[in-house]
């Protein structure tokens, strides 16, 4: 559905993308991670069509997405983080307008029934002129005309920003649902807890270039697990048994250490050697995936005194110059 190899973008001195690799396949979730300015919004334009890019190849349903941009949004949902919308249309007027340049109000008895149910669901009221809507109500017209007219292809950039959590869990509901039915979404997002839940792969990016991809399943071996059993009975030389074992301490009756998740059948062996009793087990998250390849730079930016704001509009020069 989506591929790119050595996807570059250059804006004057700036290289936004340098070499991108990234592939979705037909029916996937495909999680698309990294931090502010390393190129996600960037690729997101370049694939539908709204910048021409300076190297490698990019194709959407194997098509150019520069050159068939027109026929290609008529497959395409796509949400931005930042959703603008007609000061002087209403929400159910800027949902109908949007759905319209799609062609999904053909068959207007299903369209007005899928909108009114989605309306419901995501507690928008439509009637409000667009100059009237928060930031989150914005959001809000943009997911109902996305998930109004079914696409063959959602692309969603930030598309929760602004949103409540009860929202939050509607919209990961939506996404359920059109997966189901078929659809192929590539999801960027900064609530790793959302892709996490949602995505059947994943694909970290930082500085324009593809880190990691794959499965959580494939990508956890790079992180620690957390372990911990009861300290009662257990003695120095018990711990010294346990291979591979990482930042052991013992505090509140429990002992705790992390091992590297490819050695964890070695550890548990060792575990039930010394007979652990309480024994749990917390598999890798993907924030510990995330901060281990971005941790080296935050902790860059605290060292440098980057405010928390910058970092988390991604409004230094370079970030800025490249979104």
């Amino acid at each position: 559905m989506i591929e790119t190899s050595g996807l570059e973008k250059r804006f004057g001195r700036v290289r936004a993308l340098d070499g991108l690799d990234l592939s979705v396949t037909a029916g996937e979730v495909h999680g698309f991670l990294g931090p502010n300015g390393a190129g996600k919004s960037t690729t997101i334009r370049v694939l539908l069509g709204l910048a021409k890019a300076s190297g490698g190849s990019a194709t959407v349903f194997g098509r150019d997405p520069w050159k068939d941009a027109v026929d290609l949004h008529r497959q395409i949902a796509y949400v931005p983080g930042d959703v603008s919308i007609w000061p002087n249309l209403t929400g159910g007027e800027a949902i109908d307008l949007l759905s319209r340049l799609r062609g999904g109000t053909v068959d207007h008895a299903v369209y007005a029934q899928r909108k009114a149910r989605l309306i419901d669901v995501f507690q928008l009221d439509p009637r409000k002129k667009g100059r009237a809507y928060s930031k989150g109500n914005r959001q809000k017209v943009a997911l109902v005309a996305a998930f109004a007219t079914p696409a063959d292809l959602y692309i969603l950039d930030e598309p929760t920003s602004g949103l409540d959590p009860l929202m939050e869990a509607t919209f990961n509901a939506e996404i359920a649902r059109v997966s189901r039915d078929g659809a192929t979404v590539l999801l960027s997002s900064h609530i790793l807890s959302e892709v996490e839940e949602l995505c059947d792969r994943v694909t970290i990016i930082r500085a324009g270039k593809t880190v990691e991809t794959g499965t959580l399943a494939e990508m956890r071996h790079l992180t620690r697990t957390e372990i911990s059993f009861a300290a009662d009975g257990v003695t120095d030389a018990d711990l010294a048994r346990i291979p591979e074992a990482h930042d052991v301490i013992t505090n509140n009756g429990r002992v705790r250490f992390t091992a590297d998740s490819d050695k964890l059948p070695g550890v548990l062996n060792a575990l039930a050697a010394i007979d652990a009793k309480s024994l749990t087990v917390a598999p890798p998250s993907l924030e510990e995936l995330f901060l281990r390849h971005y941790g080296d730079q935050l902790a860059s930016e605290e060292s440098a005194g980057v405010p928390d704001a910058a970092r988390d509009t991604g409004k230094t020069g370079t970030e800025a110059t490249r979104r």
